[in-house]
């Protein structure tokens, strides 16, 4: 299918799951790309897709040579204090992404390796990992981080909230095409081995939407 017929389907989707009845509170878009013929321990895919609506503030932690004001800061000297699982535990729940000055990863990687690997939160060097401090390069890292969506294919699906209900069906859809595209990319087989998309708010069933 051509992406204005799948933006069509999209479309028909969300106006089925606005005829849910509403909610007292803003319920996330949740996208869902079907798999097929496809074997995600074969192809370990680990990406970053920019999206061009932000989906939520994104809760930051930052590893730091020293405190800054921008963002919540652990430098090497707090360390110590997350020798225990439950305190790491705690930290990983906190927040939704990590940063690092780069002269402090390794001493990250010995503190905090076991606990962000496994969680998919580990500061990278695609989005994360900074040469310099300084407040520009901290709010611009804050932005991509915002407009970013990590994709890690487990299994034969892709499942990741992808809006917010208050968002216009235009934007939704466009987060959606994006990441579709981005997801059709990485694809051993491309079309092949796309199968649906799934689409729902937080309280309802999903729509099925045809991709073929």
């Amino acid at each position: 299918m051509e992406q204005k017929e799948i933006e069509k389907e999209l479309e028909k989707a969300l106006a089925e799951l606005r005829k849910n009845d509403e909610r007292k509170f803003d319920q996330t878009a949740d996208l869902i790309i079907n798999l097929q013929k496809f074997d995600p321990k074969k192809n370990q895919i680990n990406i970053f897709v920019n999206v061009p609506f932000k989906i939520k503030e994104k809760k930051i932690c930052a590893f730091f040579e020293t405190k800054q004001k921008s963002v919540e800061t652990i430098t090497p000297g707090d360390f110590k204090s997350y020798s225990e699982k439950t305190a790491l535990k705690k930290l990983v729940k906190k927040y939704d992404f990590f940063i690092a000055q780069a002269s402090v990863m390794p001493k990250v990687a010995s503190t905090f390796g076991k606990i962000l690997g496994p969680a998919g939160k580990m500061p990278s060097p695609a989005l994360g990992i900074l040469m310099d401090v300084n407040e520009k390069g901290i709010e611009e890292i804050k932005e991509k981080i915002n407009n970013s969506l990590r994709i890690r294919i487990k299994e034969p699906s892709v499942k990741l909230a992808i809006g917010k209900q208050s968002m216009k069906d235009s934007q939704i859809i466009e987060n959606i095409i994006t990441v579709y595209n981005a997801v059709l990319k990485v694809m051993p087989k491309g079309n092949d081995n796309m199968k649906n998309i799934e689409i729902k708010f937080t309280m309802t069933k999903p729509q099925k939407v045809r991709i073929k």
